[in-house]
């Protein structure tokens, strides 16, 4: 039975999950939820790593390709330190960080369009196919013309978080991966959350998709621009577990002792693109945006975040509430994608959430 039949009577998000690997829908998933940064969480586990000999039962330690939960987890919270540092400003030009990043308009882009998606360049290229080094593709993401003016249009771009990644390194001055675990996941504690995760976490990470009929990417990163960027990558390159990405939103940003400032994260969860034709925040996509995952019942004030591998997050700086859903689904094909699981678990997590805060 499909996710999107059969659900409407399931009322408990984590009975939503396990049906959803039942039907073949994913093939491992990983469920935590939460209200606030100190009351009960709710984790529920399902499936296998990957389908055949090779799989192993998911647990809420398996390891998943995050892919652009990257952008809200490693480069938003980064951009947003160095800017309550005072390292870089939000309305800084993109030029500003990157000289390179010029004419026809460029000058005029800011972190604040990068972060919003409103830079005005194109959602993605293959970069991964172009001959040559990192560096080599790093220039022609610099080289990309843009497809409207900036601050007019709401495009999701993973162009533009490959460029704000470049910026954390410049200003930083270090490597993406050693920036992003030094400013955040160092002081947040997120042990099982990095780039390039090592050889022996490999036999606890789920399995993405099959590469040319092989065997499928287990602890490479599925996102073939990240690959081919050294898999450090502003945009995807992430791996991680479920239990940390909930400490995660839990610490950087529903708790007063976050490691980003309050006006920070006001900022990032409020609406940046008025009148526009999406709703984004800074990083995060607002209820009523096209790639919108949180279901009409989820809060008004709540940012939610998906990856294409089958990974979201979500949560509500107002009532607290918070979601952390991992996926594999790629594991069935780039076809096979999570969007109705993510909606009816969502909905669900909300309406007990709800009930509860009602007494019911």
């Amino acid at each position: 039975m499909p996710a999107a039949e059969g659900v409407a009577d399931i009322t408990d998000p984590s009975d939503l999950v396990r049906r959803a690997v039942e039907d073949g829908t994913v093939p491992g998933a990983v469920l935590i939820t939460g209200r606030g940064t100190a009351g009960e969480v709710r984790t529920s586990s399902y499936g296998v790593t990957a389908s055949g000999p090779s799989g192993r039962p998911v647990t809420a330690g398996t390891v998943f390709d995050l892919a652009s939960l990257t952008k809200v987890v490693a480069t938003l919270p980064a951009v947003l330190r160095l800017a309550d540092r005072g390292d870089l400003g939000l309305d800084d030009p993109v030029s500003r960080h990157l000289p390179r990043f010029h004419g026809r308009g460029k000058e005029q882009v800011t972190l604040r369009h990068l972060l919003s998606h409103t830079s005005g360049l194109p959602a993605h290229r293959d970069y991964w196919q172009l001959p040559g080094d990192p560096a080599d593709r790093l220039t022609a993401v610099l080289r990309e013309p843009l497809e409207n003016p900036p601050g007019r249009v709401v495009r999701y771009s993973d162009v533009g978080f490959i460029l704000l990644g470049e910026i954390v390194a410049r200003v930083a001055d270090a490597p993406l991966d050693s920036a992003v675990r030094d400013l955040v996941l160092d002081p947040l504690g997120l042990g099982t959350v990095r780039y390039l995760p090592p050889a022996e976490w490999r036999a606890h990470t789920a399995a993405t998709e099959a590469v040319s009929g092989g065997e499928p990417k287990r602890g490479v990163v599925h996102d073939e621009n990240a690959e081919s960027l050294g898999g450090v990558a502003g945009h995807a390159g992430l791996f991680g577990t479920a239990p940390d990405l909930a400490h995660y939103l839990r610490a950087c940003w529903l708790s007063e002792e976050s490691v980003l400032s309050r006006r920070m994260r006001t900022e990032a969860l409020n609406l940046q693109t008025p009148g526009l034709n999406g709703a984004r925040g800074l990083g995060w996509t607002l209820p009523g945006d096209d790639w919108d995952h949180m279901s009409p019942h989820w809060p008004s004030s709540g940012a939610g975040h998906t990856g294409f591998t089958g990974t979201s997050l979500a949560l509500d700086p107002v009532s607290g509430i918070w979601v952390v859903l991992l996926t594999n689904a790629v594991h069935y094909g780039r076809g096979a994608r999570a969007k109705t699981l993510r909606r009816v678990v969502h909905a669900a997590v909300a309406r007990t959430e709800s009930a509860l805060s009602h007494g019911s």
